[in-house]
C-alpha cells in the first residue's frame, strides 16, 4: 500500500509584533566588550604617563629649561642694573643669583639659589651650606648632565688652567680650574683663609642612568668677596638638595595628578558609547596629553636632582 505525503504548510509567516514573552531579535552589530574598553582606558593611562614623563625629562624639558634661562637671565640682569641682586643667604629657592660662564663648553647659564629638583630642572643651582659664588670660602653649583638641557653635560673635558666667569650681585669674579675628580680621587688640599673656590657638581654615568658625581673644582683668582655665613651648616641642607637626592615631596601632587588621569580616562571611555568616535578622540586626546605631561613633570622630580 503507497504512503500518503504529509501535507507541506506553504502559508507566509504573519506579520506584525512577536508574540508576548518571544525576546526580539538583536539589530546591529553587538556592543563591544566592557572588558575591552577597560583595556583601552588602562592602555591609554599608561601611555599618556609614559608619554608625559619621556617629554618632561627630554624634549620639553629642555624647552622648559631654555625659557626659564631666557626669563632668569632677564631678572638677573634688572636685579643686577638695581643693585639689588641677593648676595646673602636669606634668598628664597630659585631665585636668580648668579650668571656662570665657561667659554670654552660654550655654557652662559644663570645660577638659582637652591638645588633641589625642580630649582634644577630651571638650570644650575647654589647649594645653600656654602658661600655664594665670588665670595671668600668653598661654593658648590650643582647642575644636570642630561635632563632638562643637560647644562653641564660636558664637563669632564675641562682641564686644568682654563678658565670659569661669574657675575653675581659683587661683581666680576674668575676661577681657574684646577682639576676634574670622581668618588674616590684625592680632594683638593684645604683652602687658606682669604681665599676662594668653586666646585661645579654634576651626575656620572650614561645618561639618564646616574651612578655617581663628577667635581671641578676652581680656584678663585680675582679678588675674594665677603659674605654671611651659609644659610646651612654644611652637610645640613634639606634631603632633597643633596646630590642625587629625589623629592619625595613630589609623591602627592604626582598622585593627585594620576587621579585626574585616571577619571579623564573613565569620562573617555563613558563617552566613547555615546558620541562618535572622532568627536571624542579630538576633546579627550588633548585633555589625556596635558594631564599626561603634568604628572610626567611631577613623576620626574622624584628622580636624582643631576640626572
Amino acid at each position: 500500500m503507497t504512503a500518503t505525503p504529509t501535507p507541506v504548510d506553504v502559508r507566509p509567516a504573519p506579520v506584525g509584533p512577536a508574540p508576548s514573552g518571544a525576546a526580539p531579535a538583536p539589530v546591529g552589530p553587538a556592543p563591544r566588550s566592557s572588558r575591552l574598553w577597560t583595556v583601552g582606558g588602562t592602555l591609554a593611562i599608561l601611555g599618556a604617563l609614559l608619554l608625559g614623563f619621556v617629554a618632561a625629562v627630554g624634549p620639553l624639558g629642555d624647552l622648559r629649561q631654555e625659557r626659564d634661562r631666557r626669563v632668569g637671565y632677564a631678572d638677573l640682569r634688572g636685579t643686577l642694573a638695581e643693585a639689588t641682586t641677593p648676595i646673602g643667604p636669606s634668598t628664597e629657592p630659585g631665585t636668580p643669583i648668579a650668571l656662570l660662564t665657561i667659554p670654552q663648553l660654550g655654557v652662559k647659564e644663570v645660577v638659582r639659589e637652591g638645588s633641589s629638583g625642580d630649582v634644577l630642572a630651571s638650570g644650575p643651582g647654589h647649594r645653600r651650606d656654602t658661600v655664594l659664588p665670588g665670595q671668600a670660602g668653598n661654593s658648590i653649583v650643582m647642575g644636570r648632565r642630561a635632563g632638562y638641557g643637560g647644562p653641564f653635560r660636558h664637563l669632564d673635558t675641562l682641564q686644568p688652567g682654563e678658565s670659569i666667569g661669574v657675575v653675581t650681585g659683587q661683581g666680576e669674579h674668575t676661577y681657574r680650574v684646577t682639576g676634574v675628580r670622581r668618588a674616590g680621587d684625592p680632594r683638593p688640599p684645604a683652602l687658606q683663609p682669604g681665599t676662594g673656590r668653586l666646585t661645579l657638581m654634576t651626575a656620572t654615568g650614561s645618561p639618564y642612568r646616574p651612578d655617581g658625581v663628577l667635581l671641578v673644582d676652581a680656584d678663585l683668582i680675582s679678588p675674594p668677596q665677603p659674605g654671611a655665613a651659609p644659610a646651612y651648616r654644611f652637610g645640613h641642607v634639606p634631603d632633597d638638595e643633596l646630590p642625587l637626592a629625589g623629592r619625595p615631596s613630589a609623591w602627592l601632587p604626582l598622585v593627585l595628578w594620576a587621579q585626574a588621569l585616571l577619571l579623564a580616562a573613565g569620562l573617555l571611555v563613558w563617552a566613547r558609547t555615546r558620541v562618535p568616535r572622532t568627536h571624542v578622540w579630538l576633546v579627550g586626546f588633548p585633555v589625556l596629553v596635558a594631564l599626561g605631561l603634568t604628572a610626567g613633570d611631577r613623576a620626574a622630580l622624584l628622580l636624582p636632582n643631576l640626572l
